[in-house]
């Protein structure tokens, strides 16, 4: 049976109460000899790294494969794995590939810098090399254990991997099969790498869109759960639940949006931002019992501990843009599912860790959602001294159930940070410091900043591993609104060393954020 809610306007908090810290590292950012970031010796190696530095959590970027802008945000599908993130030399050791297949192939001119033009042409080649050969050796009896365990992952993802696998045929000259080993290995090497991570003490903290791509497999799928209409070849509208028949000749209709994602104009962008992802047909996911969305979040939290959900305000209200708009300036606001969601998802699921990432423009109404899910916020130290803003958001102000951050993935680094901010925010971060402007600017500010954060009361801590490090701008990982130079940065193996272990240690250790396994 399942378990009921004791109260249908409150959820309970998870279990990120406790006062513990982690890192903020994507996978493509890991070193390492192939060009990109991967399930590689350099990914256990860091997990140990994060063990010696007291750390209890890794957070990264999500892992679905990615398209034009290389934006992990715009995935060709919400339940696959990027490729590129397959480790070459586990399917060397494993006998699907040979050394020489690997020498000479250079994926990057620039060892601190994904080049993802080199990667579409060269790793899928390779690839393909070793899915050929799992193909052959499952035929055989030494594969007999390995095609059973690739059968039954060909099983248990059904509700997705064939479509996906059809849609990325018809993107690249590759097969369906080809597809479907590529996401066998993914999955395989990814779920050795958690359970390597868990033994050692550390949790993966994952993140996922709110919404999913337009060219994707999941609208491909689900049009209906979509605020779509459907399109003849000459671009007329047709009734989206006209009944198309293949035996006639027509060409199916495709679809477009009826109106797409963004953010309003606000004091960072004059003309709002337009998105252009589809928007979710509540109402229908509503009569479906939220069907799809579970079958999300189940899948997440097999491969995740702990889920940060992007754009979590988008719950309580979404702003919807016309389709076709140039910017985002004549969106409005429609109201989102808000707790009845939740409920969905929880009697389904059970409790499971969300961390809501509630920044930007927050209503009351979205700080109630919030507060009725029982998931911890969001805090960045970036947004504590803004003198635009009426609301304070100084670190005093932050409580036990949030997670707290000195940036994100779209912030730029503490470092430049403070040194590009207007002069009154300037100004506003040393009053609060006590202390004048040229003080912190002759000062180690960098860890001064990462030491406030991490003193916060909020009860988990997560800085970027680029501010430990004092890197500077060309470590940013994403500029909003911005294409290019994105979803790029690298680090090398020398940044990893015994002595930045031993100060985020410290530092951990001295904020009361110490892992239970490194007391």
């Amino acid at each position: 049976m399942r378990t009921r809610f004791r109260k249908r306007n409150s959820m309970e908090n998870y279990s990120l109460h406790e006062r513990r810290a982690g890192i903020l590292m994507p996978i493509f950012s890991l070193p390492g000899k192939y060009g990109i970031g991967s399930f590689s010796k350099e990914a256990r190696e860091f997990v140990h790294f994060l063990k010696k530095a007291g750390q209890s959590y890794w957070q990264i970027l999500p892992m679905g494969p990615t398209g034009y802008g290389d934006s992990p945000y715009q995935s060709f599908s919400t339940f696959a794995g990027n490729p590129y993130f397959i480790d070459l030399d586990t399917l060397l050791s494993e006998g699907l590939l040979k050394k020489e297949e690997l020498e000479g192939l250079s994926f990057s001119d620039l060892e601190d810098r994904v080049d993802y033009g080199k990667l579409y042409t060269l790793r899928f080649p390779v690839l393909d090399k070793a899915v050929r050969r799992f193909l052959e050796r499952i035929e055989k009896a030494e594969g007999k254990k390995e095609k059973e365990e690739y059968q039954l992952f060909l099983e248990e993802n059904a509700h997705w991997l064939p479509s996906y696998a059809a849609f990325m045929a018809k993107k690249m000259p590759y097969s369906s099969v080809f597809h479907e080993v590529c996401q066998f290995l993914f999955f395989r090497q990814w779920m050795a790498l958690k359970a390597y991570a868990n033994a050692e003490g550390i949790r993966i903290i994952g993140d996922i869109p709110i919404y999913v791509s337009m060219d994707s497999s999941d609208v491909l799928d689900h049009p209906d759960l979509f605020q779509l209409e459907a399109v003849d070849s000459s671009g007329k509208e047709r009734s989206a639940g006209e009944k198309r028949d293949a035996s006639s000749g027509k060409k199916e209709a495709a679809y477009r949006p009826k109106a797409v994602a963004g953010c309003p104009p606000d004091a960072f962008a004059e003309n709002g931002q337009l998105w252009g992802n589809p928007l979710y047909d509540w109402e229908k996911q509503e009569e479906t019992g939220y069907r799809w969305w579970i079958a999300r979040l189940r899948h997440c939290f097999t491969l995740y501990d702990i889920v940060r959900v992007d754009h979590f305000r988008g719950f309580d209200e979404y702003y919807s843009i016309p389709y076709g708009d140039e910017n985002a300036k004549r969106g409005h606001w429609e109201k989102g599912p808000g707790m009845k969601l939740f409920h969905a998802v929880q009697e389904a699921l059970g409790k499971k860790e969300v961390i809501a990432e509630d920044l930007g423009y927050v209503t009351e109404s979205v700080k109630q959602l919030v507060k009725d899910s029982g998931y911890p916020g969001m805090k960045l130290l970036e947004f504590a001294f803004d003198s635009r803003e009426s609301g304070d958001y100084r670190p005093n102000t932050w409580t036990e159930n949030t997670v707290c951050y000195t940036g994100t993935h779209d912030n730029q680094v503490l470092k430049d940070w403070f040194l590009e901010i207007l002069p009154e925010d300037r100004q506003m971060a040393a009053e609060y410091t006590g202390k004048t402007v040229e003080e912190l600017l002759s000062m180690d500010y960098v860890d001064y900043f990462i030491a406030m954060t991490l003193e916060a009361k909020s009860n988990t801590a997560i800085i970027p591993l680029q501010d430990y490090l004092h890197k500077g701008k060309e470590a940013r990982i994403n500029t909003p609104s911005v294409l290019g130079n994105n979803w790029s940065y690298r680090f090398l193996k020398e940044d990893f060393t015994e002595a930045l272990a031993e100060k985020i240690r410290k530092m951990t250790e001295e904020s009361g954020r110490l892992s239970e396994k490194a007391r």
